[in-house]
Formats: structure tokens, sequence, C-alpha cells
């Protein structure tokens, strides 16, 4: 019985095909949140993901190399592939992984804006600069990815008219760091641990 099943079209037509799609969405969710591990900074996630990234790649092609004459394989794996690109962003995306830098620029009063920030607790630095036609302000802040959507709603409540652009921040030098110590922005001892003589 099990091996009338296993020889049966529902099997060639619907399971291998279906096996095949759904491991190459996982293989490439997996590979998608390794290459922004690896942008990040987190070396051990990278390592991990790439170890599950590369079994579950094998194992999908695999069944492809058995199955060769069978065109919905190609389609699943084509189809798993880009289902994972999507997956693999949004589920990294949810996770708020890393450290970016907002960049605020006003032709308006920012003082406002400026003052929230510094409420809220977010380091902030303030620049006067010429624009095409009229002096425009730019402010400028460092935080978690986590925080980053107060940060926005912020901008949104006291400048929603000012531009904005959010710049990913892959590593931070030695220095002094601007940002929330009590909600844990930077842990400075671990950020310089590399840096100090003797270690």
């Amino acid at each position: 019985m099990t091996a009338n099943i296993l020889n049966s079209d529902t099997m060639t037509w619907v399971v291998i095909p279906l096996l095949v799609f759904c491991s190459r969405i996982i293989d490439v969710t997996i590979g998608t949140a390794r290459v922004i591990f690896v942008s990040r900074g987190y070396k051990a996630m990278s390592a991990a993901a790439g170890f599950f990234e590369v079994l579950i790649w094998l194992l999908a092609i695999g069944q492809i190399m058995k199955n060769l004459s069978n065109p919905i394989c190609y389609i699943a794996y084509a189809g798993g592939f880009a289902l994972g690109n999507y997956i693999g962003i949004t589920l990294t995306e949810k996770m708020s992984l890393g450290t970016v830098l907002v960049q605020v620029m006003t032709n308006r009063d920012a003082s406002a804006l400026v003052a929230a920030l510094k409420e809220s607790e977010y380091g902030v630095t303030t620049v006067q600069g010429q624009g095409a036609f009229q002096p425009v302000k730019l402010v400028f802040t460092i935080v978690s990815r986590t925080h980053l959507n107060n940060v926005l709603r912020i901008i949104q409540t006291h400048n929603p008219k000012s531009f904005y652009s959010i710049h990913e921040i892959g590593s931070m030098a030695k220095g002094f760091v601007p940002g929330r110590k009590r909600m844990g922005l930077v842990r400075i001892n671990t950020l310089f641990k590399p840096f100090r003589k003797g270690k």
C-alpha cells in the first residue's frame, strides 16, 4: 500500500512539488535573514542561519535532481524562492535588529522636534544648513531600530512636512556615542571591549 502511494501520480505531481516549494521558502527566508545579519554584524546568527540554509537547500535541490522531468518542481522551486525573499525581509523587519541614523531636514522651526526627542531621551545633533532657496535645519539622531517607529511618530507630530531619511549603521567606532542610556541603545562596555589594551 505504501509503495503504491509513493509511486502514485499524487506523490509525483503534488507531494514532491509541495515539499520543494516549502523547503525553498524556508531556505530562502533564512538566506535573506542571513544577509541582513551579516550586514549588521551578527556573526553567530549569520553562521547558524548559513548552516540551516545550505542544509535545507540541499534537500530541495536533491528532489529537483530526482524529478528533472517534472515541470511542476521547477515552478515550485521558483515560487518558493520568490515568496522566501518576501517573507525573509518581512521577518527581519519585525525583528527590529540593528541601529539606524535618522536624518531630518526641515525649513521650519525644529525646536519643538528637538525638545521632544530630548524629552524622550534620544541623543540629538542639529546643524544649520543652506538649501537651494532658503536656510534649513538638519536634525540627526542615532537610535536602536526598536525605537524607530517612536522617533518617526515624534517627527510626524512636530514637523509633519519635513524630509527625513533612515540609514543603517553597520558598526560604530570608539568615542562619544549619543543615545538612550536608560533604554540600552548602546552597551558601551561591550561595544568598546575589543579596543581596550591588553584584551
